[in-house]
């Protein structure tokens, strides 16, 4: 709770239920005091859960401490940083700007610094979107948007109930999705880069979701030659991205 600022929270039972109502701004995470009760909780509660937004249960005191002990009646929510993309939007740029379409789709990551490290990349490397999950995975949060050195104010990012559906979605389209996973046998490095495509990068510590991994089309992973089994999701990020941008400069340049 280190990382909020006053211009993204909203303290009270009436704004969060009238920000969930509205959904023009977008709710990245919900702190409640226990043993609130009531038909007005009982309403934000389920939008909260309908909108993917993350339930947490805090004491008052902790409420106090992060609202600077504004009325927040047991409830405190945490605005996203700005709106998410429109997912027609987004997935409708590259044909827009006449590319390749490549995309990024993220599987819970939840560390705000990683996520902000990630799209700073993915904004320098030129992907035309980032897609997050709405459960178990941060969002737009200060500290993302901060870490991100200004990659936000560019880069599309959207927001999905789940990726599953969307990887079909993509592969119906004839975007190949793949999927980053240690374990798999073949390196990325080995790996045609330069067609339509959509990475998938797992969160940390678990990585891909075992329903996620197996909806890919392949599953790369990136050669260690040390004694560690796994690299920071933001820096294998940026491997995977940069090796996709010298594929397709290079194709780029004997064409």
């Amino acid at each position: 709770m280190t990382e909020r600022t006053p211009s993204t929270l909203l303290y009270g039972v009436h704004p969060v239920l009238e920000a969930l109502r509205a959904g023009r701004r977008p709710l990245e995470r919900l702190y409640l005091a226990p043993g609130r009760h009531g038909a007005a909780l009982a309403e934000i509660v389920r939008l909260a859960r309908q909108q993917g937004v993350r339930i947490d249960e805090r004491d008052r005191a902790a409420l106090d401490r992060l609202s600077g002990g504004a009325a927040h009646q047991g409830i405190v929510g945490v605005l996203a940083v700005r709106e998410y993309t429109p997912l027609e939007a987004l997935l409708a740029a590259p044909a827009e700007q006449g590319e390749v379409p490549w995309f990024l789709l993220l599987d819970g990551v939840e560390d705000p610094r990683n996520l902000g490290a990630i799209l700073r990349t993915a904004e320098g490397a030129g992907v035309h979107g980032v897609i997050l999950p709405g459960r178990r995975a941060v969002g737009l949060t200060p500290t993302v948007a901060k870490t991100s050195a200004g990659a936000l104010e560019h880069l599309p990012v959207a927001r999905v109930p789940n990726l599953v559906p969307l990887i079909r979605r993509l592969q119906a389209e004839q975007i190949r999705v793949v999927g980053a996973d240690s374990r798999a046998p073949q390196s990325c490095f080995d790996t045609d880069l330069t067609g339509p495509l959509a990475f998938v990068l797992g969160g940390e510590g678990r990585g891909l979701r075992p329903l996620v991994a197996r909806s890919c089309d392949l599953l790369v992973a990136i050669p260690l030659r040390g004694r560690v089994h796994s690299l920071n999701v933001s820096v294998a990020a940026g491997i995977l991205l940069y090796e996709t941008l010298r594929q397709r400069a290079t194709i780029e340049k004997s064409s």
